[in-house]
């Protein structure tokens, strides 16, 4: 790239005009406001139907916005069963939609997304090894309690992307090209050592994995909420504040230390959190693919390159694509339910396969 267009691509980026923001805020807004109304719809929807009136006035009621009696059965289904549910999708969604979308500006790939470096296959692969192996004694320990095979999840993931960020290390520096290659190995390892304890599963232990294997919302409560709400508190917060830092890594790694921008620290900072965000949603739901692969793609689309806008605006649309999905999930073949993996592959499967025709064309 040319003095010139590195100057111009620089302006675009790291500056905006007013107008510019005002679109983008509008954007954003109009996202919040689609959530929404697809929370309270989804909330409503399942095998005791809720009106959308209803559950607006049980909300209410709960927050001591009104007053008057409701219907005890349909209070007790929506706050004890459906809205733990409903927000931990929104949880879950935004962390993957807001990672894969700055893990794609780390590695300026648009193909890459958070289970690229390790987390995911990690995660599942230490559950797994308790299932099959049989390590429930783990879980009785008192520090774990009920939450023994998520923690078990979460430091399977931290340990795999430690181990793909030391690989990637050339002279003590971090190569992001490193990065993705050891990436492609540390999951071809996880995923060879996950499908051998498959293979030597019982039909119990099958029934278990899949969880791991498909992801599922049906584990939600408000107790694993509030965990869940701890964990990715930092990562929601911390990678939107990178957006600019990530507009200049765009040019290449030299080209962003030229512009004050310390590369080691943002891949430092970007991996950590990324880990975090993303082995605390597998601890809690399983693994569920294509939401941090192409929530990015639509949202640049709708947005433009701008990660300031990106970021936040894949977290609004990841929260919405996770909620539909979960309501397609327990739905469709009722009572039973779906693994949302399946679903999330396929509605993400045609739309990806849509948007490489385009930029193809």
């Amino acid at each position: 790239m040319n003095n010139s267009a590195e100057v111009r691509f620089v302006d675009t980026l790291l500056t905006s005009k007013t107008s510019s923001f005002t679109k983008n805020g509008l954007i954003l807004l109009g996202l919040t406001l689609v959530l929404i109304t697809v929370s309270l719809w989804a909330a409503g929807l399942g095998a005791v139907a809720i009106s959308f009136r209803d559950v607006c006035y049980i909300l209410g009621q709960k927050l001591g916005l009104v007053s008057g009696a409701v219907d005890d059965q349909a209070s007790v289904i929506l706050t004890v069963i459906r809205l733990p549910r409903v927000l931990m999708g929104i949880l879950i969604g935004a962390i993957l939609g807001m990672t894969g979308a700055s893990i794609q500006g780390l590695f300026r790939n648009p193909l890459a997304d958070p289970g690229l470096i390790g987390i995911s296959s990690g995660a599942s692969l230490f559950a797994v090894s308790m299932i099959v192996l049989e390590l429930h004694w783990l879980s009785e320990w008192q520090m774990l309690g009920l939450f023994g095979m998520s923690i078990m999840s979460f430091i399977g993931a931290c340990l795999t992307a430690f181990g793909v960020y030391q690989l990637s290390k050339v002279e003590g520096k971090a190569s992001v090209s490193n990065m993705l290659l050891a990436g492609i190995a540390i999951n071809a390892l996880c995923g060879a050592i996950t499908g051998l304890l498959t293979y030597l599963a019982n039909d119990a232990q099958l029934r278990s994995i899949q969880f791991w294997g498909l992801g599922s919302l049906g584990g939600a409560t408000w107790e694993t909420l509030q965990v869940g709400a701890i964990g990715c508190f930092l990562p929601l917060v911390a990678i939107p504040r990178l957006g600019k830092s990530l507009n200049a890594f765009a040019l290449g790694e030299g080209q962003a230390q030229h512009l004050g921008i310390n590369a080691k620290r943002l891949k430092i900072q970007l991996i950590l959190l990324t880990t975090l965000g993303v082995g605390i949603s597998v601890a809690l739901c399983g693994t569920i693919g294509f939401v941090g692969l192409v929530i990015p793609h639509i949202t640049r689309m709708l947005v433009g390159p701008d990660h300031r806008i990106v970021l936040p605006a894949s977290a609004l649309m990841g929260a919405i694509l996770l909620t539909l999905a979960d309501l397609i999930a327990r739905t469709i073949v009722a009572p039973a339910e779906l693994p949302i993996g399946i679903v999330t592959a396929i509605v993400g499967t045609p739309s990806f396969i849509a948007i490489l025709i385009k930029n193809r064309r």
